[in-house]
């Protein structure tokens, strides 16, 4: 599938063009809620995991052996992403700008213990990948990680920056958002920051715990998060009795001044929809939905 590429126009960012059509009110608003935090929006749903558990069963039994729920609610937002681009989007400098490409952060740990250090992971998605896609890229970049006691680059960088005197470490973190303002960060800067994508996923079912909502922070560029829990059980009645089902609880937090309540609604319907139905996600998407202008 053919990929979408656009001339870089005076205003863009590295990240993103800058969206030039909205209506009037939505460009205010990105003045009248200047923080990301203030337009912090959450939602909260499950999704029953049994017809999940028998298709993930069932591409193990056919060599994906790694093939996870991680996996499959990261494919399920980059298809979601094909059909409801405006969910990619991001606010910056007073401006909305439709994201480039699709990354996703995740936390990766380099050992079995709960005690071991996490590290961030930004994995690069199309929006044509298929669950296989997803499941190797994620794979690859976690076993690189693991593999290497090295720090990483957000690591070294962070290291760096901790040694420094409090009042000094003050003013590098203030000329940071002031570099990030007028998008003049270091590349890699950038490559390294989890601050910088389209979504920040984080496992909460490792630990045995429920989802919480996760903070979006004012500097960057990260618009979206979603955080997922344990397995539980639910005794449900229907005609036929009192069944035992299986569900997995998530936590969807947004910039709401990205898009409407509306169309997060439609995003989360699709979302959820790709979950329930996984195996729509092992072809790539039949159209690729671009922004607007």
């Amino acid at each position: 599938m053919p990929e979408i590429h656009y001339s870089k126009r005076s205003g863009d960012r590295r990240e993103g063009r800058q969206l030039r059509s909205l209506p009037s009110e939505h460009r205010l608003a990105l003045y009248l809620r200047r923080r990301r935090c203030e337009a912090l929006a959450s939602v909260a749903d499950a999704v029953e995991v049994s017809s999940i558990e028998q298709w993930l069963k069932e591409k193990r039994g056919e060599g994906w052996s790694g093939l996870g729920f991680l996996h499959l609610i990261t494919a399920a937002y980059v298809r979601t992403v094909s059909m409801r681009p405006g969910i990619n989007r991001f606010v910056a400098a007073r401006r909305l700008f439709a994201r480039n490409g699709i990354e996703v952060v995740l936390a990766v740990r380099r050992g079995a213990s709960a005690d071991s250090a996490p590290a961030w992971v930004k994995v690069s998605f199309s929006p044509a990948d298929t669950v296989f896609d997803v499941y190797r890229r994620i794979s690859s970049a976690m076993d690189e990680v693991q593999a290497d006691v090295a720090a990483t680059e957000g690591e070294r960088i962070s290291g760096i920056l901790t040694r420094l005197p409090r009042p000094l470490l003050r003013l590098v973190t203030a000329a940071a958002r002031v570099l990030d303002w007028f998008d003049w960060l270091p590349q890699r800067w950038l490559d390294a920051s989890p601050w910088h994508a389209s979504l920040r996923l984080i496992d909460m079912g490792t630990l045995g715990v429920l989802p919480a909502d996760t903070a979006l922070p004012d500097i960057g560029t990260l618009s979206s998060a979603l955080s997922f829990g344990a397995k539980r059980k639910a005794m449900e009645a229907d005609a036929s009795g009192v069944h035992e089902r299986r569900y997995v609880d998530y936590r969807v937090c947004v910039d709401g001044r990205v898009e409407d309540s509306r169309y997060f609604s439609s995003a989360l319907k699709c979302l959820k929809y790709f979950l329930r139905n996984p195996a729509l996600l092992e072809l790539p998407p039949e159209k690729v939905e671009d922004d607007v202008n």
